[in-house]
Order: C-alpha cells, then sequence, then structure tokens
C-alpha cells in the first residue's frame, strides 16, 4: 500500500483523550480542531516550567537524494519504538509546506508504517498556522506600500525596502516582479518579490519566541526597509505592525498535538526549511515536549551541515537546549547516489558506489562528533532493495569508524523494526551526561562565523564575496555581532554546486547575498545561486493528488 493508503486505514483515537490519558493534559487545555488534532494552550505550557527535563535526541542526516532520506520517517519510527521499550517518549516534528507537497515529495508527515496522522490533514491545511504566518507577513507588506501612499513621514527609500511578500508554494514566476501598476490610484511602481513562507522571518521568530510577548517585541524588531539617508533603518514598530501580526497569529503560536500510526503523541509546529531558513520546529514545542516526557525525539531538515548545525548554533544558543545524542540517518541508495550512481539506477547493488559514497557519511558523522560534540549512532533507513551485501559493507565502514550501524525497519514494521535502534539510543543517553559544542563562538565576527561554518563542515578552503556584502557585514557586526548566521545552501552537496557529490574539499564558498533577520535575531547569508523562492519541477506531484466524490484525497504520499 502507498502512504496514504495506511494512514487512511489507521485506527485513531481522539487526541483529547490520547492526551489526557498519556500526559495528564486536562481537556481545558486543549483546543480541538476536529477529533484528531488539537492545540495546547499557552497558560498549560507555562505551568509545566518547575517539571525537570526529559533527554533531547536529534534525528539528521547525511546529504541527501532528491527525493529525501527519512529523517521524518526515523523520527517517527525511533519514538514509537521507544514507547514501545516503556520510554516515555514525545516526537517533534515540523509542519510540512504545500510548496514540496504540490512539488516533488508530495507529502512530508513520514512513511510507511512510521507515520504521523491524520496525514491527509498535516500534510495539506493542518490547523491553519502556515495561512496565518502567511497573513501576518503580507500585513506588514501591505503597511509599508500604504504607508509610503499616505506620505511617507518615516522617509522611506522605496528602492531599499527589505521586505518581500511570501506564499505558500513553490512559484518561480514571483521571484521578481513589479507592483503599482495603472497609476497612482494602485499606489507607487516599484519592482518586489516573494519568498515561499517557510523562508519569512515571521517563521523564523513563531519558531524561536517563547511567549506571546516575545513574539511581539520579536515582530517588532523587524527591519522592514532603511530611510533616505540608506543608513537609519525602519522597523515593523514605526509602522505599529506588531500587535495586529502578533493577532493574527494568536492560534499559530499555540503547539500543535496529533498523534503517530501506533497512538503515541507526537507535536508538530512551525516549518522553516534548513537550506534557507533555520531548520527546526518550534522553541516551544520542543521545552514542552522535554517536560511532559523523558525522552524527546526531533529532527533537523536536510543533511547535518545544514539542519544539525542550525539546531545546535541558532536554536539550543537562543534556547538553551542541551541534546544528549545524534541519530544520522543513511540510506544504502544516497551512499551510492553520492558514489556517482544515477538516481534512476539507485535500486541496483553496486558495492563501488557505495564504497566512493562513504566518504559523505564519514564528514557528517566528523562534524557531529567533532564541531557538535555529541555521540553519535548511524541509523540505516532500510529499502526493501537494499542487498545484504551493501548492509554488510555500510556496517564494517562503520564499525572502522568506531560507530555502530543500526538496520531500522520502521518504514515495514513501524516501532518494532526501530527497537535496536531505540536501544542503542537510550544506552547512549542514560550513561552520559549531556554536553556538547558549538561550531564558533558567538564573539566572532559575522564573516568569521560563515568562515568558520564553510571551513569546518563544509570542507571549503575559503569564503569569498563581493565588496558590498563584505561591507555590509562589517556594518552589521557592530550592533550585530553576536547574532549566528543561517546559511542558506543547496542541500545536496556540501558544496554550493549541488552536483558536487560526496565530500568535497578545497572548493571557494561564494556568499552572494546577506539578509538581516532581526526579529529572529540571526544573519541569513546566502551562498551560491540559492533562492528563497522553489520552482516546481517538471512533473509536479500536483498533478498526482487528486479528491474522490466521497472526499477521500489520493496522490499524497
Amino acid at each position: 500500500m502507498s502512504d496514504i493508503e495506511i494512514a487512511q486505514q489507521a485506527v485513531m483515537k481522539p487526541i483529547i483523550e490520547l492526551a489526557e490519558k498519556n500526559f495528564e493534559i486536562p481537556a481545558e487545555h486543549l483546543d480541538p480542531y476536529g477529533h484528531y488534532k488539537a492545540k495546547l494552550s499557552l497558560e498549560y505550557i507555562d505551568g509545566l516550567k518547575a517539571q525537570a527535563d526529559g533527554k533531547l535526541i536529534l534525528v539528521t542526516a547525511i546529504s541527501p537524494t532528491p527525493a529525501g532520506e527519512g529523517k521524518t520517517t526515523t523520527t517517527v519510527g525511533l519514538g514509537d519504538a521507544m514507547n514501545r521499550l516503556g520510554k516515555k517518549t514525545i516526537m517533534c516534528l515540523r509542519e510540512p509546506s504545500l510548496g514540496p507537497c504540490f512539488g516533488l515529495k508530495g507529502g512530508a508527515a513520514g512513511g510507511g508504517y512510521a507515520q504521523v496522522v491524520p496525514m491527509e490533514d498535516i500534510n495539506l491545511h493542518f490547523t491553519g498556522d502556515f495561512h496565518a504566518i502567511g497573513i501576518a507577513h503580507n500585513l506588514l507588506s501591505a503597511l509599508i506600500d500604504n504607508h509610503i501612499n499616505h506620505g511617507n513621514t518615516l522617509d522611506i527609500d522605496a528602492r531599499r525596502i527589505q521586505w518581500k511578500r511570501v506564499v505558500d508554494m513553490n512559484d518561480r514566476a514571483l521571484r521578481k516582479i513589479t507592483i503599482g501598476q495603472g497609476g497612482a490610484m494602485n499606489g507607487y511602481l516599484r519592482e518586489e518579490g516573494y519568498d515561499i513562507v517557510v523562508a519569512s522571518e515571521v517563521m523564523a521568530i513563531l519558531c524561536l519566541a517563547t511567549n506571546r510577548a516575545d513574539l511581539k517585541t520579536r515582530l517588532g524588531r523587524i527591519i522592514v526597509a532603511y530611510k533616505k539617508d540608506k543608513v537609519t533603518p525602519v522597523y515593523a514598530s514605526d509602522l505599529n505592525a506588531q500587535g495586529a501580526m502578533a493577532a493574527v497569529l494568536k492560534d499559530a503560536i499555540k503547539p500543535n498535538l496529533v498523534q503517530t500510526l501506533e497512538n503515541n503523541i507526537a507535536i508538530i509546529h512551525g516549518g522553516p526549511f534548513a537550506n534557507i531558513a533555520h531548520g527546526c520546529n518550534t522553541v516551544t514545542a520542543t521545552k514542552t515536549a522535554l517536560k511532559l516526557a523523558d525522552y524527546v525525539v526531533t529532527e533537523a531538515g536536510f543533511g547535518a551541515d545544514l539542519g544539525a548545525e542550525k539546531f545546535i548554533d541558532i536554536k539550543c544558543r537562543m534556547a538553551g537546549l542541551t541534546p544528549s545524542a545524534v541519530v544520522l540517518v543513511a540510506t544504502v541508495r544516497a551512499l551510492k547516489f553520492h558514489g556517482g550512481v544515477n538516481k534512476n539506477q539507485l535500486n541496483q547493488e553496486n558495492l563501488d558506489a557505495l564504497d566512493k559514497g562513504f566518504v559523505n557519511l564519514e564528514r557528517h558523522l566528523d562534524n557531529i562528533q567533532t564541531h557538535y560534540g555529541l555521540p553519535c549512532v548511524v541509523g540505516l533507513n532500510h529499502f526493501t532493495f537494499d542487498t545484504e551485501a551493501e548492509i554488510a559493507l555500510l556496517k564494517q565502514k562503520c564499525k572502522a569508524l568506531k560507530v555502530k550501524c543500526i538496520v531500522s525497519k520502521h518504514w515495514a514494521e513501524g516501532g518494532k523494526g526501530a527497537e535496536d535502534l531505540a536501544n542503542e539510543v537510550v544506552a547512549m543517553v542514560d550513561n552520559r551526561t549531556p554536553k556538547f559544542s558549538y561550531v564558533y563562538d558567538e564573539n566572532l565576527s559575522l564573516w568569521e562565523k560563515i568562515e568558520a561554518i564553510a571551513t569546518k563542515l563544509y570542507g571549503a578552503k575559503a569564503v569569498n564575496a563581493s565588496a558590498a556584502v563584505k561591507k555590509q557585514l562589517a556594518a552589521w557586526s557592530v550592533e550585530y555581532g553576536k547574532f549566528p548566521v543561517c546559511m542558506a545552501k543547496t542541500q545536496m552537496s556540501f558544496s554550493t554546486d549541488p552536483t558536487l557529490k560526496g565530500a568535497p574539499s578545497g572548493h571557494t564558498v561564494e556568499i552572494s547575498e546577506v539578509r538581516l533577520a532581526n526579529g529572529a535575531g540571526f544573519v541569513v547569508a546566502i551562498a551560491g545561486n540559492m533562492m528563497t523562492m522553489p520552482g516546481l519541477p517538471k512533473i509536479p506531484a500536483a498533478e498526482r493528488i487528486d479528491i474522490k466524490d466521497d472526499g477521500t484525497i489520493t496522490g499524497l504520499f
């Protein structure tokens, strides 16, 4: 059966009943969205502060193939397995974006028998969080143009507006547009553009805010433009925008509770991409789960060079989180992909390619152990076409690096198929005092932070940028020097060239643009030609998604 067929046959339990039974959450603190989704009140979360924290486990991955390697699937399977072993565990995930759902992936709620449900709702509109984020973002855009149209008392330079509009869709035609056509009654003529919602600073702010007051303060700090003197910033608070924006987000800030196919609680909240944003679910969700459970399994987007680095250097640094261990998800097919095999031939045994592509896993492992300072286990997300010889070779090569490689069959068997992985993870975190390392010191300059990421993690020999980019970073370092850096880079390679597989070294990372996300509290460095508005593939997943007369959704997977 397809993923969606498996999900549609799930025997779900009412989410209020499940939350009350498993975690003693009173029903009055749950806002139900139907029978199987609910939002948890911030007042209840605030009351958990005195409780001790559980242990935090990060699921990351090697550099993926275009279809991804199963971090969400592994996170769900591992969480189900730990609950099967009697370990009180909650999974924390990101919400899927409609962009990749209708683009390449066709869904992002796990797979096989390791899924979160209701799968169709989660992949489509869920509880409306992304809609609210997009509206809050575009409200600010409208207020900027409206202010200029009605006299511009803030003296905003229309050529130096920093705030694009957003939509939760892969739509390349919106990257560069012209607005205000049709005369003075339609505003003023200027160039504009769209990003995808997951790249919005409002998304990042929602994911990093700790309460409503913090949310509103961060929204007010957003720099939307510069004045005509070219140096004085204009903030969202100058437009009195933060109150209305926070009001639009009044429900979106509350974490969402759903369940797995095995009726274990998962919290899904926030959804920034890790190639163009910071790639982690909300701080509120993670901290809440740590208060409710003894173990929390969370994932960070794409490979460990992106999501895991940002999880460490942005999320953990800002939120004071201390992870205990890392699961590095690998697949035989991805290693063969990095060994030079065409994506259409990944189902065929190829030991030479696997051996050659192993360098990708090796570098990610070294980064996790050396630069993040965390213990790691390799979780092999098993595919039915993996051969015994390929699995044996991978285990042998991992053993040589003194790291365990555990075959996990959660896709086919659910939590039962991940029990070996769960036992290893529990042994790792229970026998170790949690500690880790940041990749760079916060006192380094912004440029030095970029260099540290590129040279330590990406294997680059140098970082290059135009004089204008370097000048901008130097200027920002005076006031924003302690900000972490959020690298926007292709997920397909350690380099900025998505065609360079394996573990390229000695390359130069070109920083083409930098953006100040003052409300979120970091600087975005765009490496190479990375786009913050993706495009659809030649045959988008939208072409196979449909709805039957009885309301059943098909084609999501």
